[in-house]
């Protein structure tokens, strides 16, 4: 069971707003629709282990360019989505594994197929006649 992420606090996202490549006619070569967001992780407001997970899983910085849409208003929402979906991912503290051990019934059934393997691989040996 996962935690929401508490909200970023707005200091920590620099927005950039660039014009798209790609197809989309006289819009796109005037229009500034592709979005560059930033997210400066120290800034951001979480708890320290939090701040330090998603550090050391993301890096300091996190960068989302969405050029989806022909839309500013758009590719912004779908680059704080995005933006919250990796940070949600990066968040989630991996389960512990618990080691664990063969049963006596699994160690003799393999130690029992290794003595009939071999007894079958030796008999394949040529072994001349005294």
């Amino acid at each position: 069971m996962t935690t929401p992420l508490p909200p970023i606090a707005p200091d920590a996202l620099s927005w950039r707003f660039t014009r798209a490549g790609g197809p989309g006619g006289q819009h796109v070569n005037t229009s500034s629709t592709r979005v560059e967001l930033e997210c400066d992780l120290s800034l951001a407001g979480f708890s320290g282990t939090l701040t330090e997970r998603l550090v050391n899983k993301l890096g300091p910085v996190v960068r989302v360019v969405v050029a989806d849409t022909r839309s500013q208003r758009r590719n912004r929402e779908i680059a704080e989505e995005r933006l919250r979906e990796m940070l949600s991912a990066a968040s989630v503290v991996p389960r512990k594994r618990r080691p664990t051990k063969p049963g006596k019934a699994a160690v003799e059934r393999r130690l029992d197929d290794k003595r009939r393997r071999s007894d079958r691989k030796a008999g394949r040996t040529w072994k001349p006649d005294d």
